[in-house]
């Protein structure tokens, strides 16, 4: 309809596109849980009714995104068996324990969820409604854990014996626990606390830009940035971890995100810069000794070229700017998150001036465009592999002449869920401003009761 018909490119599409805008909600679905729950255990902890209200608002919001991020799971489950049926005949039941494990989290976390919205002031003790919200946290980071050491599997798999196309005497447990299983999920999980503390705090940033200058907005912000300046140095640390195992297992992906052709010491990193037909490098930041710190730790690590490896097993070398937006973003989160909360503990500086609230509304989108850059480079980074080094994508994908029509379907279930989310949000919180809450519930600006 768009291109000349190919199935294995019209299923590459599909997926990416089903997996971008999954990933939203899934990555809202795993950070927003634990935010609720620093929010209330720091309303109880303090007597301060701000954070209480923060954990009631953030968990309505959150089950919107929820009911969304159901549909488009189910979507992936559906796509996985219609566009890639080869890839699931070989290797279904060896990720099947974890994606089952991950229907489990779910479901543990959704009637908790339900329990936790309904029990609002009903119990005498808030400590025991607390408690409610801990096997939700629990259950959205497990669910991360198991769908991300499936991804971890399809780059480094094992636990199984390869007979004629199927994978026989199937381990699953040493499937799920492979080499890309520690990296893969920590960085995962913390990326996505890391993303949810800068989205509910560029909501924060802009009701004060927009002059509500309330006293909740400004908890809200400290809160949110001290949670992500925690984060964003835990990603930076998994991040370095990220790339020793990258060196170690797919030395080809690292060399292809840095541009790197040669195999030699002493490698620098390089960051941005255009490639030319005869493959030199030219308006980049390089960066001495580098990429061969990021991988072995010293400078004279041996860093393996792209021109070792055969030209038909090379990722595109476009993934270079995938790594480079998320590296470069995650260094400004780190950096906005940090200044915020070194001026607001200085006191003497404002905080809260406009270009820092500016910037931390930046980090909300920014974030989540991280997200989707690291996503686009884990998985196009492993191409031509669907199962590295196993098979290709080429060959799990389907032969079906209807993707096409499967591809235009889901892009307008996908249009029409979007726009219907953000309008039930806006409407929500629009309809229903902090400050009107805080007026119904008697609370006054400084976080006290108004006396009867």
């Amino acid at each position: 309809m768009f291109l000349e018909y190919d199935p294995v490119l019209y299923s590459r599409i599909l997926t990416a596109l089903t997996l971008a805008f999954h990933v939203i909600f899934a990555t809202i679905g795993v950070g927003i849980p634990l935010m609720i729950a620093i929010a209330e255990w720091m309303g109880i902890k303090r007597n301060d009714p701000h954070y209480t209200l923060m954990a009631r608002r953030w968990a309505r919001g959150f089950v919107v995104t929820v009911a969304v991020g159901v549909v488009t799971g189910t979507a992936i489950g559906l796509q996985l068996s219609l566009l890639w049926p080869n890839f699931m005949q070989a290797a279904g039941h060896t990720i099947g324990l974890p994606m089952f494990m991950e229907t489990f989290a779910f479901f543990f976390e959704a009637i908790f969820l339900g329990i936790y919205l309904y029990t609002w002031d009903r119990f005498k003790s808030k400590l025991k409604h607390f408690l409610l919200v801990i096997p939700i946290v629990i259950g959205a980071t497990a669910s991360a854990f198991f769908i991300s050491t499936v991804n971890a599997f399809m780059n480094a798999p094992q636990g199984f014996e390869l007979v004629n196309g199927i994978l026989t005497d199937v381990s699953p447990l040493s499937a799920m626990f492979n080499p890309a299983t520690p990296t893969k999920i920590s960085h995962v999980i913390i990326t996505c606390y890391l993303t949810s503390s800068f989205i509910l705090g560029a909501i924060a940033a802009i009701n004060l830009l927009k002059g509500k200058n309330h006293v909740y907005h400004k908890k809200v912000l400290h809160l949110t940035m001290l949670s992500a300046a925690i984060f964003a140095i835990g990603t930076a640390v998994i991040g370095d971890l990220s790339g020793k195992y990258l060196h170690e297992y797919q030395p080809e992906k690292l060399a292809a995100a840095e541009w790197h052709f040669e195999t030699e010491r002493e490698a620098a990193l390089i960051l941005g810069g255009i490639l030319t037909e005869d493959n030199e490098v030219r308006g980049a930041i390089k960066i001495p000794y580098a990429l061969s710190i990021l991988a072995g730790g010293t400078p004279d690590t041996v860093v393996v070229g792209l021109n070792d490896f055969p030209e038909e097993e090379l990722p595109p070398l476009w993934i270079h700017y995938a790594f480079d937006v998320m590296v470069f973003i995650g260094m400004y989160l780190a950096a906005i998150s940090i200044l915020f909360v070194v001026m607001n503990w200085m006191k003497k500086w404002n905080a809260f001036n406009r270009p820092l609230l500016w910037a931390v509304f930046a980090g909300g989108p920014l974030s989540m465009l991280a997200i989707q850059s690291g996503w686009f480079f884990t998985e196009v980074g492993r191409q031509p592999w669907i199962l590295n080094q196993v098979m290709t994508v080429a060959e799990g994908a389907t032969t079906s002449q209807h993707v096409d029509i499967m591809l235009v379907v889901f892009a307008i279930l996908y249009l029409v869920l979007g726009v219907t989310c953000v309008k039930v949000l806006r409407r929500m919180f629009k309809n229903n401003p902090v400050e009107h809450e805080l007026e119904e519930r008697g609370i006054t600006h400084s976080g006290n009761r108004k006396a009867n």
